[in-house]
Formats: C-alpha cells, structure tokens, sequence
C-alpha cells in the first residue's frame, strides 16, 4: 500500500508534467506562427514595395502563409513608434492556445485528476479508520478490535504480554512507565520480575523498532520510555 507522502509526491510531479506539456506544445506552436507569419509578411512587402496595408495587402498576406489554419486569423498591424511605418503580423495568444496540440497535456491532466481522486479517498479512508484509534510514531492502537497496526494499516503480532505493555505505553500521556509500575501490572505476584522484564523489553525492542518509526529507551533501568526515531 503506497505511503501518503508517496502519493502527494505522484501528484505533484503529475501536475507539473502536465503544465510543462502544454507550456511546451504552446511555446513551440508560438515560434512555428511567428516564423511562418513573418515569412508571409516578408514576401507581401517584396511583392506590394509599400508599408500601406490594404485589403490587398491582406489577401496576399493570407495567401502567404503555409499554415491554412492561420488564414483569416493573424491580422497585420501598423506600428507607429518612431518616425517610420512599420507593419508587423500579430496573432493572438489564445489563437495560439487553440491551434497547438494540447492532447497529451489533457492526458496527463486527467490523470492528475484521477490521481487526485485517489489520493483524497485514501485520505478519507485513513481518517475514518484513524478514528477510535490511539497513534504515536507510526504505531496504532485500534479499540474497537484491540489490536495494532502500522502506519499502512498492517497488523502488528506483539504476545500478550508485549501487546500488554504497548497498550500501557500508548495510554501513558508521556509515554513512559517506571520499572515497578510495569511489573505490578503484569507480574502482581512476583517478588522480583526485574530479569523477566529486562527479557520482555529485549525481545520487544526489535518488533517495535521493524514495523514503527518508534524505540524503547531506558533510563538506568528505572523506567522506560517510548520515543520516536
């Protein structure tokens, strides 16, 4: 099951692949007009000799261009900066837009959609099994059924006296247990359970350390504290 960073990651590089294809196909379309545009333009003017723009000047313009989608829609313009005339092709951006070839910019588009769909029901998903849940360091604690998971929802087999004593460092709101406390709730009738308990954390530590971003620290052996990696 993928991670939701992961997923977030995906989605991402999608959108930006998607923006890159269509700035791409757009840029390159942009310069194929402008190159044929001012190729037309160039051979009008050898033609007329003048930089008076009339209805004439247009229809050559027009017969001029090898693209016959640009016909009737690149327009010439006078520009009047400086002391000369100067007539120079122009053509809309979203012309441009229109006539470059955004199909696989909308593939991605609709799998970045589609992507996205998944990742926001993923997300839903995992805040209703998140609910009634006690979480810390990638470790889950399901009330309903009594059991832990990790963080991709995988159940963890701890033995009962270690599912025991997870469940006690989960409850505690500092997420730590002193030595005696431990072994009164879980050997109440031994005198001393001290090696039992350094045997419990020994096996325990391996198991937690594998399916959760968590470890067992100890402080001189007085007490034990859960912490995150």
């Amino acid at each position: 099951m993928i991670k939701q960073r992961y997923a977030v990651i995906v989605l991402f590089a999608l959108i930006v692949a998607s923006c890159m294809t269509g700035f791409f196909s757009f840029s390159s379309k942009s310069l194929q007009v402008d190159r044929d545009m001012d190729r037309a333009l160039t051979l009008t003017l050898l033609e007329q000799r003048n930089d008076v723009i009339t209805q004439d000047t247009i229809r050559t313009f027009n017969g001029h261009l090898q693209m016959a989608e640009l016909r009737g829609k690149a327009t010439l313009v006078v520009s009047t900066q400086g002391r000369r005339f100067r007539p120079y092709a122009h053509c809309d951006k979203a012309t441009i837009f229109s006539l470059s070839d955004q199909r696989p910019a909308a593939i991605l588009w609709a799998l970045t959609m589609v992507w996205g769909a998944f990742c926001l029901y993923r997300r839903r998903h995992d805040v209703v099994q998140s609910a009634g849940m006690l979480q810390y360091g990638g470790l889950r604690f399901a009330e309903s059924d009594a059991r832990f998971y990790d963080s991709e929802g995988r159940h963890i087999r701890f033995t009962p006296m270690q599912h025991q004593l997870m469940q006690m460092f989960l409850h505690s709101p500092s997420h730590t247990l002193a030595k005696t406390e431990i072994c009164e709730a879980l050997w109440p009738k031994k005198p001393d359970a001290s090696e039992t308990l350094y045997t419990l954390i020994r096996r325990l530590k391996p198991v937690v350390e594998q399916h959760t971003d968590l470890r067992i620290e100890s402080d001189r052996s007085r007490s034990y504290r859960l912490t995150i990696k």
